[in-house]
């Protein structure tokens, strides 16, 4: 038999947009031969909330609250970033004080997302005994969170100029009791993540991404990191209490010897941050100012401040997934003139281009996961009619949704 006659002929198969191994709605289209993949796209959009044009309608304050809900991991990560650019644009010094305060919080929503993507990884591995050991073991960042902001989820801690709560000394010690817990827990999931047969045969050298191509293709945070590059946005232009920290890049040679920009490096990255993270918490606890927490705490003051502003910035922190970035535009009024978002996935997701062609169909789930992606925080629409963009009203959004309800009940 001739080698070409040997060869299955190339199908196609899509996989979402809502499928058991997928967090988050989108579609993928697989090409693929035998059980090779040999082409790869995506379509996302299947998320979009319109979060952008209500906040152009809100004043900063309010859309502080709107920031906090983009993506339920990574909180506040876009309220810091969005604060950040508002306070440029309007002259406003946030106290020392609340600098590590927000650095703080900003460490504690790390360690929480990565131990989340630990659990997600073995459950797209199969192992879901690693699965929920990695979901208990968050749970104690997830309480000391809500210790120092009242939520576990939506933390609404950052203001525009500062920070909404104090963290009290008397619960210095119950932050170092959570501290301890996870310095004795590193050692254990690095073992169990890093040193299992099943999950190194089906890691490593799997969805690699070289330093070449993650240059090439922008990607950010831990998945670049995992192939070599360093940038990280703490170190690179540091912001809020990094600057007075000691820390460097995590890289994965710093535990493997190697570097390959595999699912395994990823993995690597990510456990060795929630150590880093640790550390950077006790230092700012020991080095935390006394002071104010808020540039102003009397809200008129603080709107009238922000309505007076005018001229444009950027506001970029390193969420858990790599650089989070706004846009804010304003002139002079209540509402910004402009305001986007570029989430980290954004940066991320044509990575999966790469990493996955070549690759088993077995594979797509850990490999697609491997970048730790988060559809509703990236997503975003732009409508086209007759090649001029247009924007949809409140009111004929809502009356679609109404309508297209009416047609699904009626087809039932």
């Amino acid at each position: 038999m001739s080698e070409n006659k040997s060869k299955k002929a190339p199908y196609t198969i899509p996989i979402g947009p809502t499928h058991p191994a997928l967090k988050e709605p989108i579609l993928f289209t697989f090409k693929i031969n035998g059980e090779a993949i040999e082409e790869v796209d995506f379509a996302p959009g299947k998320a979009h909330r319109g979060i952008e044009w209500m906040g152009m309608r809100r004043n900063p304050v309010q859309i502080v609250h709107l920031t906090d809900r983009i993506c339920g991991i990574c909180g506040v990560s876009h309220t810091f970033a969005f604060a950040k650019a508002v306070e440029q644009i309007a002259g406003i010094e946030v106290p020392d004080r609340a600098h590590y305060i927000r650095t703080i919080l900003a460490e504690f929503e790390r360690i929480q997302s990565h131990l989340l993507w630990a659990g997600v990884a073995a459950h797209e591995l199969g192992f879901d005994t690693l699965f929920n050991l990695a979901w208990r073991v968050r749970e104690e960042s997830m309480d000391l969170i809500e210790l120092l902001t009242g939520n576990r989820v939506n933390y609404a801690i950052v203001q525009v100029g500062g920070v909404r709560r104090d963290i009290e000394e008397e619960k210095f010690a119950r932050i170092e009791e959570g501290l301890q817990y996870y310095e004795g827990l590193i050692s254990k999931l690095l073992k169990l993540f890093l040193h299992d047969k099943t999950i190194t045969m089906r890691c490593r050298d799997c969805g690699i991404l070289t330093r070449e191509a993650s240059l090439k293709l922008c990607t950010v945070g831990p998945t670049s990191r995992a192939s070599g590059v360093k940038m990280d946005v703490r170190l690179d232009s540091p912001y809020g209490a990094y600057g007075d920290l000691d820390f460097d890049y995590v890289m994965p040679d710093q535990y493997t010897g190697e570097t390959r920009g595999d699912v395994y490096d990823r993995i690597v990255v990510r456990l060795l941050e929630v150590a880093q993270s640790v550390d950077l918490i006790r230092q700012c606890l020991k080095q935390i100012p006394e002071g104010e927490t808020l540039w102003e705490t009397k809200m008129p003051k603080l709107l009238a401040t922000c309505k007076k502003a005018e001229g444009e910035a950027v506001g970029r922190v390193e969420a858990p997934r790599g650089e989070c970035l706004h846009y804010v535009r304003m002139n002079k009024s209540d509402a910004p003139y402009m305001w986007k978002v570029k989430a980290s996935t954004y940066s991320n997701q044509l990575s999966w281009l790469e990493i996955l062609k070549g690759e088993q169909i077995t594979d797509i789930p850990i490999i697609v996961a491997s970048i730790d992606p988060c559809m509703s925080c990236t997503d975003r629409v732009a409508v086209v009619r007759e090649g001029k963009p247009d924007i949809y009203s409140k009111e004929y959004l809502h009356r679609l949704s109404v309508e297209r309800t009416r047609r699904l009940m009626n087809d039932e």
